[in-house]
């Protein structure tokens, strides 16, 4: 049955329960007759860097979102999705970059079915990548020192120069979504050196989309937002190739 108003495609999006940015950056994206169901993993807002005896760290992080992966991906698939999208960028990568996507997408498929579509960051940003040719990464994140272990050696398993690393350096995954712009486009100038070809950035709770289609007009080189990377994604997998302007070249010429 063909849903009235997702007409062309609908589209489940499963982020965490503190993630405030995921929902209305796509949704910015969202191309007519294209309809956006979001379902969330619950998310205790906990430090991102814990004190001595403090619960928290990006493995635990990490570790709360994988628990409720399933339940999500149960509760998503209620409303007939056309396609799954995992906006956690962190989770696709943690603990072996593409092995890990591998992991989460056999977990998937074993309770959607190996038919139905997902899109990861990792798969997504590599793609994406693609497009553009380039070789040399500045990495921007708001993780820990862990984590951006793990986005940058994931950018190496795919064959980049990760030259610079920004990290804006959060408190608690809350606290991503308040980063203020200016701090966002100063790390993203700082990044913009003659050694980078291309800015990525990972962390679907930092309100990077708007900043990096804007950044790449006055640096002149690729800056790519996750968030825009896993929805450009998910909409050409599913055969929507509708030019979205005003969201970065990725949607515009892509």
């Amino acid at each position: 049955m063909t849903d009235t108003l997702g007409w062309r495609r609908t589209i489940a999006i499963l982020t965490t329960s503190m993630n405030s940015v995921v929902q209305p950056e796509l949704e910015a994206m969202r191309p007519p007759g294209v309809t956006n169901h979001i379902y969330r993993m619950r998310l205790p807002d906990m430090a991102i860097r814990p004190a001595a005896g403090e619960q928290g760290g990006f493995a635990e992080i990490v570790h709360h979102v994988g628990a409720g992966l399933d339940d999500a991906v149960r509760e998503a698939l209620t409303c007939r999705p056309d396609h799954l999208l995992l906006a956690v960028s962190i989770e696709s990568v943690w603990g072996g970059g593409l092995a890990a996507g591998r992991r989460i997408a056999e977990r998937v498929g074993a309770i959607a079915g190996a038919e139905m579509p997902l899109t990861q960051a990792g798969a997504a940003l590599q793609a994406a990548l693609g497009k553009f040719g380039a070789r040399r990464v500045g990495l921007l994140t708001p993780y820990s020192a862990d984590a951006e272990a793990e986005a940058a050696n994931f950018l190496r398993e795919i064959g980049l120069d990760v030259t610079r690393i920004a990290n804006l350096r959060a408190g608690r995954p809350s606290e991503i979504a308040g980063l203020p712009a200016a701090s966002i486009r100063a790390a993203v100038r700082d990044l913009a050196q003659p050694d980078v070809d291309v800015i990525v950035q990972f962390g679907g709770n930092l309100p990077m989309a708007a900043i990096a289609a804007e950044a790449e007009r006055w640096l002149e080189r690729p800056v790519i937002a996750t968030n825009t990377a896993c929805y450009w994604h998910a909409l050409r997998t599913g055969g929507i190739a509708d030019r979205v302007m005003g969201q970065g070249r990725l949607l515009e010429e892509f």
